[in-house]
């Protein structure tokens, strides 16, 4: 199925590398939204908010095209982790994380440029981390690479040692469900 040009309202490096990788056609249009939480809000009303205001924000600047919105997060223990803001709370995520079992959780929507058709979804993913140790963790985080991460780590790169299993779509955990990007978009096009 050929889809119109795909629009990313999201600067972010890995959604970018994953569409490229399964062969969409696409540019980049950020939309810088506020990802603060609001009082009482769940974690996948949280990413379905910000993705959905993602492409609301960008969708009116093209006349033509699918506007892609998404946002990520890691929930464990109840607790909701987006970027970590300095490398002690890339620690303290962590330190969470060790020996246990979380939810990453990523808000998908799409909308039509031209027509105002929209899909939306929340797509969740569980992974189970071995248990780390101190210097395991501050090894990991003096390498930087948890410091642009939801949960402060990537799958793709050398947090990959750390996960002993998965149950759901790996892409999501690495930032884009693209099985449900396919879905969503042939129901909107198809």
């Amino acid at each position: 199925m050929t889809y119109p040009l795909l629009i990313l309202a999201s600067a972010s490096p890995r959604r970018r590398e994953l569409l490229g990788q399964a062969g969409f056609d696409f540019i980049v249009d950020p939309a810088h939204v506020d990802e603060s939480g609001l009082p009482g809000e769940g974690p996948e009303e949280h990413v379905i908010r910000l993705a959905l205001d993602k492409v609301k924000k960008t969708a009116f600047r093209h006349t033509s095209g699918a506007v892609l919105g998404a946002d990520t997060v890691v929930v464990a223990d109840g607790r909701m982790l987006g970027k970590p803001h300095s490398p002690e709370d890339a620690a303290s995520m962590l330190k969470l994380l060790s020996g246990g079992t979380h939810r990453v959780m990523t808000g998908i929507a799409l909308i039509d440029a031209a027509t105002g058709k929209l899909e939306a979804g929340v797509e969740v993913t569980e992974v189970r981390f071995r248990e780390l140790t101190p210097g395991e963790i501050q090894e990991y985080v003096s390498s930087g690479e948890p410091m642009d991460k939801a949960g402060a780590y990537g799958i793709q790169g050398r947090a990959a040692l750390f996960v002993e299993g998965i149950n759901g779509c790996f892409f999501n955990v690495v930032g884009l469900p693209l099985a449900r990007l396919d879905k969503m978009l042939r129901k909107l096009y198809g």
